[in-house]
């Protein structure tokens, strides 16, 4: 059977996939002044994605899993701490690998950002590194790159995965501006781009606009979707 894929934007970072299953990425929900909902709204999820354990990534992670009974993936670090705090049902990761959970393939996929010293674990391990996410639902690939700034090698995942929509963030200052992100558009290939992470706070106060122009100097075949938080279309 196929299934569109809708993608929802939560605000920030934190997107809703809903195809054959229900996938939450980096739910920061309750202390997110823009968010468009609570993680008590989110009654149903069969997965949550966690990019890194930076409190506006793995927000509310804990809670919707626990509500849910969604199971938590991230890398590998990360799902001991999840275990450490009550969720029994996780994923471990790495870079490179790929899970595949109820037909929903997961692929980790690198991303250049700091490290997770925020979130321990009760044997002093870090947070592990940040990664980003290639999940397929039959032939629909989304690519949610998390925090991370620009890299050449993003050129591979658009090779190797060839992701229909790309999640970039475009806040500069912690990740890629829009200008960096035109060229993580041209490296990926993808048909969508939607610009996340940027005007939740003053320091990464951002026009997404600048993002359109940067990709139409670069005379790109890409859309850019600019989504209000609640905001989502279809592929």
């Amino acid at each position: 059977m196929v299934f569109n894929m809708k993608i929802e934007y939560l605000g920030h970072s934190a997107f809703r996939l809903t195809c054959s299953k229900t996938i939450i990425i980096d739910p920061y929900l309750n202390k997110n002044p823009r968010a468009c909902m609570k993680a008590s709204d989110i009654r149903r999820a069969d997965m949550v994605l966690v990019s890194h354990g930076h409190g506006d990534h793995l927000g509310d992670s804990l809670e919707i899993c626990k509500n849910t009974g969604a199971v938590f993936v991230g890398i590998h670090e990360l799902t001991l701490y999840a275990q450490e705090n009550g969720i029994m049902k996780t994923e471990g990761m790495n870079i490179s690998g790929t899970i595949e959970i109820d037909g929903i393939k997961i692929t980790a996929v690198r991303a250049d950002h700091s490290a997770c010293i925020n979130v321990m674990d009760k044997g002093g391990l870090s947070g592990g590194n940040p990664i980003g996410f290639v999940i397929r639902d039959g032939s629909k690939a989304v690519y949610h790159s998390g925090d991370t700034g620009l890299f050449k090698d993003m050129k591979l995942i658009g090779e190797l995965y060839k992701p229909d929509v790309a999640l970039l963030p475009i806040g500069s200052r912690y990740t890629m501006g829009p200008k960096e992100a035109s060229y993580a558009a041209k490296y990926l290939k993808s048909k969508i781009i939607v610009p996340m992470h940027y005007n939740t706070t003053p320091l990464i106060r951002q026009n997404p606009n600048d993002l359109k122009l940067f990709i139409k100097e670069l005379e790109l075949d890409t859309e850019v979707k600019i989504l209000e938080p609640g905001d989502y279309f279809e592929i």
